[in-house]
């Protein structure tokens, strides 16, 4: 007959069984849900690599054009020619940029991607601050000398530039970077600005009188100097020298 001490024996024995036998399941459940949750993530990436990239979920629908003026938002987006039904993702953002700054008017432009399905052109245009009359076309003149825009009429707050036909290519630009350097006080005194080589361009003012400015080298300095000159009684005031004024009556 059994013991007391062998039946205990026998169910300590059973019980250490019971237990090994938890903890080599603890262990392969535990190695599982490793195994599990590495096939759950990778899942995931590929089904969002899927949505972003392959799927027509996220696929251009359209383009927002922000910032034009003077262009036509539809102007842009045919130039842009963003390859509408294809994966936002694959976007060649670079390109499109490349192209929208082929168009005159841009000064700059940034092009990003807008979720869920468009894709956003931000656009700055150039700013006149002159006109030039070409076969009777008015047409605005930015900073850089650049020719941009055409206006249905002269503007009355942008001087003009006047050049001869053997006007210097450089001449309008050299006049363009005077304008941009006059303050706006003296902007507003401009009625036209003559420019027929880089370094002899002058200004008529609105009174009358004239200015001679040479180039626009130095414009800040002759800026200045020409603001205290017009206190005094003149027809014509020579600053293409600003550290030798000249004035006459």
């Amino acid at each position: 007959m059994r013991t007391t001490t062998e039946d205990a024996d026998e169910r300590t024995i059973q019980l250490a069984r019971k237990r090994f036998a938890r903890r080599q399941w603890a262990r392969r459940w535990l190695a599982w849900r490793v195994v599990l949750g590495v096939l759950a993530l990778v899942g995931l990436v590929v089904g969002a690599v899927w949505l972003v990239f392959f799927s027509s979920v996220l696929a251009v629908s359209g383009v927002k054009v922000a910032g034009a003026e003077v262009l036509d938002p539809r102007e842009v987006r045919q130039v842009a020619a963003v390859p509408t039904g294809s994966p936002l993702a694959t976007v060649d953002l670079e390109a499109v940029a490349s192209r929208v700054e082929r168009l005159t008017p841009v000064l700059e432009v940034d092009v990003s991607r807008s979720w869920p399905d468009r894709v956003r052109i931000d656009i700055t245009e150039r700013t006149a601050v002159a006109v030039v009359i070409r076969d009777g076309v008015v047409q605005g003149v930015d900073p850089d000398g650049v020719i941009f825009r055409r206006y249905p009429s002269r503007p009355p707050s942008l001087p003009l530039i006047r050049m001869g036909a053997n006007t210097e290519p450089d001449a309008l630009a050299e006049a363009a970077l005077v304008m941009a350097a006059l303050p706006a006080d003296l902007q507003a005194r401009v009625r036209y600005l003559s420019a027929y080589t880089v370094d002899t361009i002058s200004l008529r003012l609105r009174n009358g009188k004239v200015v001679r400015w040479g180039s626009a080298a130095d414009s800040a300095n002759k800026a200045k100097v020409l603001a205290v000159l017009l206190d005094q009684p003149a027809s014509l005031y020579d600053v293409s020298v600003p550290g030798q004024p000249v004035i006459r009556p």
